[in-house]
């Protein structure tokens, strides 16, 4: 019984069986784009899409500021207006394809303004926990007024005594109070005046920041 010819065709004296391996590299060849070149592309599309999605936590000036094209910045606001997931799930299909027309030097920007709100928000609670830092030190050590005034010269010096006081006071409950928070492993209770503190620590903090931030940024002259 004979075998059924295998088909294919001949390429540069070689013949290459339908199906096989170097028939579907040299079929990827001619179609310009190989195995590995659609798999970046895939990834880079993702990328895109995953930016878009991205997009829509960045805050508003920032997103201003990048002047995205019209249709993209009306697809972003939109998809933040809709809450029904598959409708948000087409909406960001479409979002991810805008985002493929962008150019490189937008992208990047995206990218850039997503990482400064990122740096930002990291800031923000370092800020925080030298603020609480700063506030449990002064209720705690009777020398760190001192130090703090030496590096805040600017603070309202009776006021920050006065809230340390009280502070301390609210922390340190008397009689049957104080009893029972003891035996039932209760905190300390944090008043007014605990959070009043906090509040002044982390203003006077910020106004030393701008102030050395203003002292130096370059001058016109």
């Amino acid at each position: 019984m004979s075998r059924k010819p295998t088909k294919g065709y001949f390429v540069r004296g070689q013949f290459v069986a339908e199906g096989s391996e170097l028939d579907i590299q040299l079929k990827a060849e001619l179609k310009g784009t190989s195995e590995s070149s659609r798999t970046d592309l895939k990834r880079e599309s993702d990328a895109l899409q995953d930016l878009g999605r991205d997009l829509l936590t960045l805050r508003a000036d920032l997103l201003e500021r990048l002047q995205l094209p019209e249709k993209l910045a009306d697809a972003l606001a939109e998809a933040r207006r809709i809450t029904n997931f598959e409708g948000k799930r087409r909406q960001m299909q479409y979002v991810g394809k805008l985002m493929r027309k962008l150019d490189e030097a937008t992208v990047q920007a995206a990218q850039a303004a997503l990482q400064e709100q990122h740096s930002g928000s990291a800031s923000e609670k370092l800020a925080l926990h030298q603020a609480e830092q700063w506030r449990e030190r002064l209720i705690a050590e009777d020398g760190a007024l001192a130090e703090w005034l030496e590096q805040f010269p600017r603070t309202d010096t009776q006021q920050i005594r006065a809230l340390i006081r009280q502070a301390r006071k609210d922390a340190q409950p008397e009689g049957k109070v104080a009893n029972v928070q003891v035996s039932q492993g209760l905190a300390p209770r944090k008043g007014r005046a605990y959070r009043e503190l906090f509040q002044l620590v982390r203003e006077q903090m910020d106004d030393a920041s701008t102030e050395a931030h203003d002292e130096g940024a370059p001058t016109d002259d």
